[in-house]
This record gives structure tokens, C-alpha cells and sequence, in this order.
């Protein structure tokens, strides 16, 4: 499967992160000496899902690098464009494709194993639109300080991954509804509105299930939509605010000593491995040698 990485969000002045970006690409902020979307290609080098990735928004000017064939694309302009010209060149690089990897360039804690576990269990089912959820609970086991946005319904509140998976047909087909929601996509209310005054009363008043919404608004759309519930937070957490990309950098330094001192260690017990003395075994006497020292 193919990713698609959105990374052509540049923070205006007055945005909490344009004294960060300095006018630049958000996803080239600095993170423990890399840029932030570096950690993505990383993730997606490491997964044994993602055949090629596609970066949207930047150039190969940029210094980034990846495991896995890297292609470029500008920025269209809107987000909506920005997929629509991804999906296409998808297709153009294989044009049996038929399901795409978005990812966003900020969520720098992925991992391999959280890419290929997402893409193992979409395709357990075949449905066209795949979106990942972070329960509460797991995102503040996680990230206690992260103030996430969540929405709340009737068996549990939860917030969006910055991950999922779709069909190729889904991105050029309800492209004002997909419009739409892209632009309301932080704000659950929004959202709602969006698809139906109907669940935005759902929403206020909480007697919606997440399974329900699924279905509600896989109905409104003429789509088969699937939730994918995460157990764990980093693909949920993005960073959108100066004390996201402070808990982001604290949490990813603190792997990064973890990691050093695992290997010191491992270094430090194989070196003593090397180093021990080797007894070497005593053969045993023949008949004949016992017997001549008896003599």
C-alpha cells in the first residue's frame, strides 16, 4: 500500500506555531534534531505495509529521507487538492491500487508497528473509508497533558487519529461533503452540522454510539465507513499547539536516552561475554593413561 504524507501547512502569523515555523513548512520544525516529518518517513521506512511514499507540500530540497521510494508533489493549494493530486499519483505509479495511506506530517511518535498494525486490521473488512479513534482514556494514559478536543457520545469520548485509510474512487467522488469536513474536521460540532442537524442534536444531547455515527454518516455519504479504535495514542496525537510540540519533544528525547542506555547496556554485557576467560575441558584419561600411572 502507498502513503500519502500532508505536508503543506505553512502557520500565517498569529498561528501558535508560526514563531516555531518562522514562516516555513510546519513539518520542517525542529524535533530532537530532525524535522518533525522526518519522524513520520521514518515510521513509514520502518513499516513492511508501505511500498512507496508520496510527500505533498515540499520538495526534495528539503533533506528528507526514506527506506521506501520517495516522490513529491506541491502544494495544490487546499487540502482537499492536495489528496486528490496524491491519489493520482498513486495510481499513476500503480494503477491496481486500491486502497491509500494518508498520513499527517505531524505525528512524529508513529511507529512501524502502529502503520502496519492499521493496515492489517482495515483489511480484515473491505469498506471504502477507514478512520481511526483514540479513546479518552487511552490518549490521558498516554499524553495526561496533551488538552485534546473530544467528542463525546454515548458509550465513550474520543478523539481522531491523523491516520486512515480509503478507497481510491472515495477521494473523487462527494467532493463538497469531503470539503466540508475537511475544513470542520477540529471541531466535532461542525462536523456534525456538516453531515445532519440531526446528529448535531445526537451530539448535544449524547445519544449517539460511535458504531451509530458510523453508520449514520456512512448512510449520509453513500459510503461503507469503518471505525478503527486505537489502543494506543501516537498515531491520535498531533501537534497543533506550543505545549504539544513541548510534550512531544520531552516525550521523544526521554526515547531517545531510553534507547542509548539499552544499547550501552547490551554493549557493556556482550563485551563482558567476549572478555570472561574460556576453560577449556580436561580430556578424559584413556584406560591405557590410568593404568600406566598406576605403574
Amino acid at each position: 500500500m502507498d502513503a500519502i504524507v500532508t505536508a503543506g501547512g505553512i502557520p500565517q502569523p498569529g498561528d501558535p506555531l508560526y514563531a516555531y515555523s518562522k514562516g516555513d513548512s510546519k513539518a520542517l520544525i525542529d524535533i530532537e534534531g530532525k524535522p518533525m516529518i522526518q519522524w513520520v518517513l521514518d515510521a513509514l521506512s520502518e513499516s513492511k505495509k508501505v511500498d512507496n511514499v508520496i510527500v505533498i507540500g515540499l520538495t526534495a530540497k528539503s533533506g528528507l529521507t526514506c527506506k521506501k521510494p520517495l516522490y513529491y508533489i506541491s502544494n495544490q493549494g487546499r487540502m482537499l487538492a492536495n489528496i486528490v493530486a496524491g491519489v493520482n499519483k498513486v495510481i499513476e505509479l500503480n494503477n491496481k491500487s486500491e486502497y491509500v495511506l494518508g498520513v499527517s506530517s505531524d505525528i512524529p511518535a508513529l511507529k512501524g508497528e502502529m502503520v502496519d498494525w492499521l493496515v492489517d486490521t482495515a483489511m480484515e473488512t473491505r469498506d471504502d473509508i477507514y478512520y481511526g479513534v483514540c479513546p479518552k482514556d487511552v490518549m490521558e494514559a498516554r499524553y495526561p497533558t496533551s488538552h485534546r478536543t473530544y467528542t463525546k457520545l454515548k458509550d465513550m469520548q474520543i478523539c481522531g487519529a491523523d491516520m486512515g485509510i480509503l478507497h481510491v474512487r472515495m477521494i473523487t467522488e462527494h467532493l463538497d461533503t469531503w470539503e466540508a469536513l475537511i475544513g470542520s474536521r477540529k471541531s466535532p460540532w461542525r462536523s456534525a452540522a456538516v453531515i445532519g442537524w440531526d446528529i448535531l442534536f445526537q451530539f448535544i444531547t449524547r445519544q449517539i454510539t460511535l458504531q451509530g455515527l458510523v453508520e449514520r454518516v456512512s448512510q449520509r455519504l453513500g459510503v461503507k465507513g469503518r471505525a478503527i479504535i486505537w489502543s494506543q495514542a501516537e498515531p491520535c496525537m498531533d501537534v497543533d499547539k506550543p505545549h504539544q510540540l513541548d510534550l512531544i519533544r520531552e516525550d521523544l528525547a526521554n526515547q531517545k536516552r531510553k534507547a542509548v542506555l539499552a544499547e550501552k547496556k547490551a554493549a557493556s554485557v556482550k563485551k563482558v561475554v567476549k572478555t570472561k576467560p574460556v576453560t577449556k575441558p580436561t580430556s578424559p584419561k584413556t584406560k591405557a593413561q590410568v593404568k600406566a600411572k598406576a605403574k
